[in-house]
């Protein structure tokens, strides 16, 4: 299984537990606890792991990078999650990939969000009164919150190296809270295998249907998403549609073969530094920043994945709690180190926070493979499309390698 990757052991885990859950039935429901340990393993350290990421992204940065290019690049970082996620809740409401089936886990009168709750009092609660108490209860938006305020603040008092020690214990804490997320995943083909021989067992085979459906609306709203993005950025940035499009189509096909933000990053720097005419200065800020604090595929998927969650679950879904999804799924995507099943890790963030089952991540852990092609693409076109916008905003922005007429003609570079 070593040189099967983590991904691969999923399927083949989910897989293998929806036939015993088919084959035994009820009788085997049981081993739904070994599932329950390994969600629980991977809660434990998800808010940790948010909180020093977003705290290293922001304290890193140099202190006018931290200002006017800091404050561009988080804006269009902003506004394309928002977009992605409420397109994301649109296709949902739309395709009803959960519609027509019901699982019984849920009492029908629960709700994501209570109906009572007011738009005022949603948004106070997102600050904390009392870190450690938001730490304890994992808390996740009012963590967040206070690790961008400290992240600037650190960022702001470093600046002459006086406390290099504590962004250096943030970091070296960062990398072992990665390490031990990384630990925990590799249990995942057995406790994925364990909820969906679980799910299965109680439900039958006609779970299988809506992953279906999912993954289409899913790969619908990525296309929509995709033509929109373009075509704005071709007006703002004053670029040729077809330049931009054949500028992209190598970053497109690395992150949709490899379903790793980190992976396609050297490939997407040197794109948007040569096929897309991104300033250097402007790539090397934004787009590893991006690959920590922004990611629009994630996004979709969390919203549409709420949504589909909730129609299986008849659960009923307010106005308010079309906000809370929405602003849970922008939010969520702060911080989310780039890890192995990292849409599994999001979901744990947010699948609790709306009241919904955390066993009912399972339902979607066998496909986070396929749906991982869709929220690379997304990610990475989102960070290179926003480092085409500041450079543009600069007037950093090359516009000679959109001209280009010949393949052959545009530089070459060593992968």
């Amino acid at each position: 299984m070593r040189h099967i990757s983590i991904t691969s052991q999923i399927g083949i885990g989910m897989l293998g537990g929806a036939l015993l859950g088919l084959a035994f039935g009820p009788k085997i429901a049981g081993v739904q606890l070994l599932g329950n340990i390994f969600l629980r393993l991977i809660q434990m350290a998800v808010v940790l792991l948010i909180f020093g990421a977003v705290i290293e992204a922001l304290g890193s940065l140099k202190s006018d990078q931290l200002g006017r290019l800091g404050g561009k690049t988080a804006m269009w970082f902003l506004i394309t999650t928002l977009i992605a996620a409420i397109l994301g809740l649109a296709i949902g409401y739309a395709v009803n990939p959960g519609s027509g089936i019901k699982l019984a886990s849920v009492s029908t009168s629960t709700t994501v969000a209570k109906a009572g709750t007011s738009f005022s009092q949603t948004i106070l609660d997102f600050f904390p009164t009392n870190i450690f108490d938001a730490l304890a209860k994992g808390n996740v938006i009012q963590v967040i919150i206070f690790a961008i305020l400290f992240g600037i603040v650190l960022n702001r008092a470093n600046s002459d190296g006086k406390f290099n020690l504590v962004l250096s214990f943030v970091k070296q804490m960062n990398q072992l809270t990665v390490k031990l997320v990384m630990l925990v995943m590799k249990l995942a083909p057995i406790g994925i295998a364990a909820l969906m021989a679980w799910v299965t067992a109680t439900s039958g085979i006609k779970v299988i249907l809506p992953l279906l459906k999912f993954l289409t609306a899913f790969g619908f709203g990525s296309v929509i998403f995709l033509v929109v993005l373009f075509g704005f950025i071709s007006w703002y940035a004053k670029v040729p549609l077809k330049g931009l499009v054949r500028g992209f189509s190598r970053i497109i096909l690395v992150a949709f073969t490899t379903t790793s933000s980190a992976i396609s990053l050297p490939i997407e720097m040197a794109d948007a530094e040569n096929r897309l005419g991104v300033e250097k200065s402007i790539s090397q800020l934004v787009l590893p920043l991006g690959m920590a604090l922004n990611s629009n595929g994630l996004a979709m998927y969390l919203s549409l994945s709420c949504l589909t969650l909730t129609q299986l679950y008849g659960m009923s879904v307010s106005p308010m709690s079309m906000v809370k999804i929405v602003l849970l799924s922008v939010i969520a995507c702060l911080g989310t180190v780039v890890v192995p099943g990292g849409g599994l890790v999001a979901l744990t963030i947010v699948v609790p926070t709306l009241g919904l089952p955390l066993q009912s991540i399972a339902i979607l852990a066998g496909i986070d493979w396929f749906s991982g092609m869709f929220r690379t693409v997304l990610n990475v076109v989102g960070d290179t499309t926003t480092a085409i916008v500041v450079a543009a905003d600069e007037s950093l922005l090359n516009r000679e390698p959109y001209k280009i007429h010949d393949d052959k003609m545009a530089p070459k570079h060593n992968l």
